[in-house]
């Protein structure tokens, strides 16, 4: 049966029809796979960490050495002792200012002697100076003889009181000599650790010149009082003061941080060559969450926490784009630009003042290829909700 001109026309017409639409299909672009967040409500902070790591220090901390030089005779403690306040830790010989403590301490009692038989003899030549005046009152002497007793009993009593002035010279000595032993020895300033001693029993201990750094020869520090070091930019230094929350972080502890305070901000900016101007901070743990066995010198994070945002509609602070804009994934599945307003904002929010939100869903992954405004896309199966 033989079709007639109008079928085989609408039919020709269909074929072609059918055709560009297949080849549309083929040709079509592909929708593009985003990783799509969910807007919802929560904290934002407002933060600022430090430009290079910082340390874990002791509250007290000395680094010892001996005010004079001279061959170690005693060691007293090892590293890792634990030492009171005053204890010995470490002696030099010092065997010829222990003679020399000696000979002074002999000198002392032998003034003392000088000063008892001069006082003695001043004593006498008084009295006899008084008698000589009675008896020249009565005319029994001359007047020469009175004026003689007289002087030499004022003669005894200044050699009496030279004697007491040598005995408080003497005593001088012996202190000048228990001070320079003292300068052969070290005690504990305070209650602490050893962490490390330089020199070994019969090794020459020197202390350090001016200008010359020399290793102490025992580290002492009060562990049970710890802090954190770090450098801050110098941009960022007006906007901390002591008292402001901190989040700390220790390379020791991964995947952890634990709250403190900034205790302290240095009133100086460090300059060091080939490194960006910094301001030391100082900040301590709080006490109830603190992490055990911390050890001084662990290298250490803060992050100063400037302002703090509640149950605030926030954004991913990756799906921002220059200019505060977002890609919004449409109801009719291709991508649509939203100017936002933001406030707060830090590495990972940033708060939405206007133009978004709660349930709204943005693309978090920019850097794909073919991501932008108008086109048509496929949430990846990453997305989060």
């Amino acid at each position: 049966m033989f079709l007639t001109q109008p079928r085989r026309l609408l039919l020709a017409v269909f074929a072609l029809c059918l055709f560009g639409s297949g080849a549309w299909w083929v040709k079509r672009p592909k929708p593009v796979a985003v990783i799509l967040t969910t807007i919802d409500e929560g904290r934002v902070e407002s933060s600022i960490a430090n430009t290079r790591a910082g340390s874990v220090e002791a509250c007290l901390r000395t680094k010892l050495s001996a005010t004079m030089g001279g061959r170690i005779e005693v060691m007293a403690v090892k590293e890792g002792d634990k030492v009171k306040k005053g204890q010995l830790l470490m002696k030099l010989w010092n065997d010829d200012q222990q003679a020399q403590s000696t000979l002074a301490l002999t000198q002392v009692e032998t003034a003392r002697k000088h000063v008892v038989e001069a006082c003695t003899v001043a004593d006498n030549a008084e009295s006899e100076a008084v008698r000589q005046a009675s008896l020249f009152k009565q005319g029994f002497v001359s007047g020469s003889r009175d004026e003689q007793a007289r002087t030499e009993a004022q003669a005894k009593r200044a050699g009496c009181d030279a004697a007491k002035a040598d005995v408080v010279q003497a005593q001088a000595r012996v202190s000048a000599t228990r001070v320079d032993q003292s300068r052969t020895v070290l005690y504990a300033p305070f209650a602490g650790t050893v962490a490390k001693i330089v020199g070994e029993v019969g090794e020459y201990s020197t202390p350090s010149p001016p200008g010359v750094p020399t290793p102490p020869a025992i580290d002492l520090i009060d562990d049970t009082c710890l802090y954190v070091s770090a450098p801050m930019d110098e941009v960022d230094a007006p906007k901390i003061s002591a008292g402001q929350a901190v989040r700390i972080s220790f390379d020791a502890l991964p995947k952890q941080s634990f709250a403190g305070k900034v205790r302290r901000v240095a009133p100086y900016v460090m300059a060091v060559e080939k490194q960006a101007r910094t301001v030391e901070i100082e900040a301590t743990l709080d006490t109830v969450k603190a992490p055990p066995h911390l050890l001084v010198g662990y290298s250490a994070n803060v992050e100063v926490v400037l302002s703090v945002r509640d149950k605030v509609v926030r954004v991913p602070t990756s799906a921002l784009q220059e200019g505060g804009k977002v890609l919004l994934a449409g109801a009719d599945g291709i991508l649509q630009e939203r100017q936002v307003k933001a406030g707060l904002t830090n590495w990972e929010f940033t708060e939405v003042l206007e133009g978004l939100a709660a349930n709204d869903k943005v693309v978090t992954s920019l850097e794909r290829e073919g991501v932008k405004a108008g086109v048509t896309f496929v949430a990846d199966d990453t997305s989060k909700k």
